[in-house]
């Protein structure tokens, strides 16, 4: 059989674009292998978000076409979001690449890999003209105990300092019985947590005809469907991932609370908390908002965590303004957060503005917001100690010793939880 080697980079949702495509792939005859080295074929399934993204897709692509030199590779093929945002201009600036594809055009894959016709070419169909994911396409998991439910493609939004709507089109939600449909295959498959995502996953269903298609109702259909039958039901972990401030509605909060297999994981980037970077960021609330919001989660979700993402160093952020942040985050006390220094680009509307941040103001920033956020982590994890919880085991260590994570950790970046059976104090069996 041909052999198949796919490096994916970036998200969770490029991480079900590339599972789909070696779906496809071993379905039409290729054998995907861990081995770039014994590959006919290399695929890279690219992220450019950001500029140390997109840094790291070039480098990825160079180190992988040594092996067109080095190893069995004839045919090296690109795909995702590095050609969709540079466009034909790649394909001189990468010669060592056989093909490009851009995001609305995975479908074409197969085509990619195999067609000697299909050479030398940037194939960029418009992102919004092409099919949402099909409930019955094959995927092969990185991880067969957890899976990415892709819920929604695109967005809607004209955040300053996002390429996204360009990259992925507006946002188009899939169908919720479809959802469902591959929610029900994912669980026969071995997935034990299944995480909705999408590029704004609060607001799903708002561009459906249907009016009941909204994330609260898609997560009660999801959360009280008897998977496996109802004598022998399994009940996998829900999480969703990648909310917005502006989309989140009292239904979903409800409905997070009232299943006690829906975690009780709120992820929500804010972004910042000062009023006047919020507007140059074309963020519609305002710190008042914020306050408001995570009250409201917590006053329904009292064991409710809260994970949070922040910019620092965007043009025109004072002193003043990061002071604001800074407060903000130390009033909330999110239990995680993560913080990006700006990342600047000519395509991007916030290159535009003015009074840039130099590189090592913003760098300062990012140091004093993470050293305050890990004793505000510290603490807040104090609440656990002497608790029972529950843990998503993935990975046996050592005798005795294994790796998982709770329902407050979501896979990647909240860390992971150990467990020592031997110092348990009843017997696992």
């Amino acid at each position: 059989m041909k052999k198949l080697y796919l490096e994916s980079l970036g998200c969770a949702r490029n991480q079900v674009d590339s599972e789909i495509m070696n779906g496809r792939l071993k379905k039409a005859g290729w054998a995907l292998t861990d081995d770039p080295g014994e590959a006919a074929t290399i695929v890279v399934n690219t992220c450019s978000f950001i500029e140390s993204a997109a840094q790291e897709s070039v480098d990825a692509i160079l180190e992988l076409a040594e092996f067109k030199k080095e190893g069995v590779c004839t045919r090296l093929v690109v795909t995702g979001c590095l050609p969709e945002r540079y466009r034909e201009d790649i394909v001189t600036s990468l010669p060592e690449v056989d093909v490009f594809l851009g995001t609305g055009a995975y479908d074409q894959i197969i085509s990619a890999v195999q067609d000697p016709k299909f050479t030398n070419q940037c194939v960029l169909p418009d992102p919004d003209l092409t099919s949402l994911q099909d409930k019955d396409s094959p995927r092969d998991l990185v991880q067969p105990h957890l899976a990415y439910l892709k819920i929604a493609e695109g967005c809607s939004r004209a955040c300053t300092y996002c390429v996204i709507p360009k990259l992925r089109g507006n946002q188009r939600s899939r169908l919720p019985e479809d959802i469902v449909s591959e929610a029900r295959r994912l669980v026969a498959g071995g997935a034990k947590e299944l995480v909705l995502v999408a590029q704004d996953t609060t607001a799903y269903g708002r561009d459906l005809a249907e009016p009941a298609a909204n994330l609260g109702q898609l997560i009660e259909s999801l959360a009280g469907t008897k998977f496996n039958g109802d004598q022998n039901p399994e009940v996998p972990w829900f999480r969703v991932l990648y909310g917005h401030p502006e989309s989140i509605d009292d239904s979903f909060i409800k409905t997070v609370a009232s299943f006690h297999n829906v975690c009780s994981y709120f992820d929500i980037p804010i972004q910042h908390a000062s009023t006047g970077v919020l507007k140059r960021m074309g963020r519609q609330y305002t710190r008042r908002n914020l306050s408001r919001l995570f009250d409201r989660i917590r006053s329904h979700v009292p064991d409710a965590v809260l994970r949070t993402t922040a910019i620092v160093g965007f043009p025109g952020e004072t002193d003043k303004d990061f002071d604001e942040l800074m407060s903000f985050i130390e009033d909330v006390r999110f239990d995680h957060l993560g913080v990006f220094i700006y990342s600047d680009s000519d395509d991007l509307s916030s290159h535009h503005l003015s009074s840039h941040v130099p590189r090592d103001v913003a760098r300062e920033r990012y140091h004093q917001i993470m050293s305050a956020q890990s004793g505000i982590s510290s603490e807040n994890n104090q609440k656990y100690i002497g608790k029972i919880v529950k843990v998503l085991v993935e990975e046996s260590l050592e005798n005795d010793l294994f790796a998982g994570r709770t329902n407050f950790q979501a896979p990647e970046v909240d860390g992971i939880s150990y467990i020592n059976t031997s110092r348990l104090p009843f017997d696992l069996k």
